[in-house]
């Protein structure tokens, strides 16, 4: 995924794609492969959009700081050990992955552009690999895990009576292992034949198909709990409550869905593009606006975090208690040197 794009040359943190030529127009090769190249965006009017490597890389490390507190706090809280935070535990896994290797890759670049780091082009082509089958990885995981997460939700609102023995621990692993071994898998093929037409159109399809089941998913449970409130009598207080706190959940992954509808939005329009009209102006003009889609890719990794804080009052609790120890552990460090 990002080796494509690094081989157009409009990546900001891959570091093979200081060293990719110029040259002219889009054309489709033999065998349903993309020969892709740009003349100067100058023609069509639009200027490439450069971004620092400096915020890529802060907002790379703030992301990675939020993930790892999310997931060690759904370690910490027995409480929260359940399969929809199990979910949301290996959703900031994905989101770490756009983290690492958004991190690994400024700082390479930095490290190059000073001189400090001189490297051959097999090692980075290697290292590029490696980075690009994360970041593919953390998208098709991202995406299964949302739809793992709205079927959790589902299951809860319409067999709340029989969801601990659907969707039990067990259950909940064997769904986890099979989404890492399926995204793990994908990515892989997808590095391999990635200037391969069809690979770009499966990664597409994809897209579009998880959005379009999850949004059935949402219709039917926002429309039938609707249905089911209406019936709620005073005598089934209890029950109204538990279906608010059901309901919650399920709003609190919409709000995820939306979030990343947004932040990676623009790169799948970026990739449709790509197979769609890669010459028209207008088209290379979209093109020249990467930089921003790579900023959003990296926001929603930053924004995540703050949903299920913000959302969830028990995890926002944990977090809390290992920011304070932290600071206690920092400022019982600091005592301790200044008595020696």
């Amino acid at each position: 995924m990002v080796r494509l794009l690094a081989d157009m040359n409009f990546t900001t943190y891959s570091p093979r794609s200081r060293y990719v030529d110029n040259s002219a127009d889009a054309l489709y090769g033999e065998n349903g492969t993309i020969n892709v190249s740009y003349s100067n965006m100058s023609m069509t009017g639009c200027n490439r959009i450069m971004i620092p490597n400096e915020l890529f890389l802060s907002l790379g490390l703030v992301s990675l700081m939020e993930n790892i507190l999310v997931i060690l706090a759904i370690i910490k809280n027995r409480n929260l050990h359940s399969p929809m935070y199990y979910f949301i535990c290996c959703l900031a896994v994905s989101d770490m992955l756009v983290s690492v290797s958004n991190v690994v890759e400024t700082l390479f670049m930095l490290l190059i552009d000073q001189g400090v780091l001189v490297v051959t082009y097999d090692i980075l082509r290697l290292m590029d690999n490696v980075l690009d089958m994360m970041i593919c990885s953390s998208v098709v995981s991202s995406l299964s895990f949302l739809v793992a997460i709205a079927a959790d939700r589902y299951v809860t609102i319409f067999y709340a009576l029989r969801y601990h023995n659907i969707m039990t621990t067990q259950r909940a692993v064997v769904i986890i292992t099979a989404i890492w071994a399926a995204s793990t898998i994908s990515s892989t093929l997808f590095i391999v034949y990635y200037m391969n037409i069809a690979v770009i159109i499966c990664l597409i399809a994809f897209f579009f198909a998880m959005l379009i089941f999850m949004a059935g998913l949402y219709l039917q449970m926002f429309t039938l709990a609707h249905i089911h409130s209406k019936r709620i009598n005073a005598f089934q207080k209890l029950r109204h409550q538990q279906q608010a706190t059901n309901m919650k959940g399920a709003v609190t992954l919409t709000i995820l869905l939306g979030v990343f509808l947004v932040c990676w939005g623009p790169f799948f329009l970026h990739l449709t593009l790509i197979i769609t009209c890669p010459s028209n102006p207008l088209c290379v003009c979209y093109f020249s606006h990467f930089n921003l889609f790579l900023i959003l890719i990296i926001c929603n990794s930053l924004i995540d975090p703050v949903i299920y804080a913000f959302r969830s009052q028990e995890l926002r609790k944990t977090l809390k208690e290992l920011l304070f120890c932290s600071w206690q552990l920092h400022c019982f460090e600091c005592l301790s040197c200044s008595k020696f």
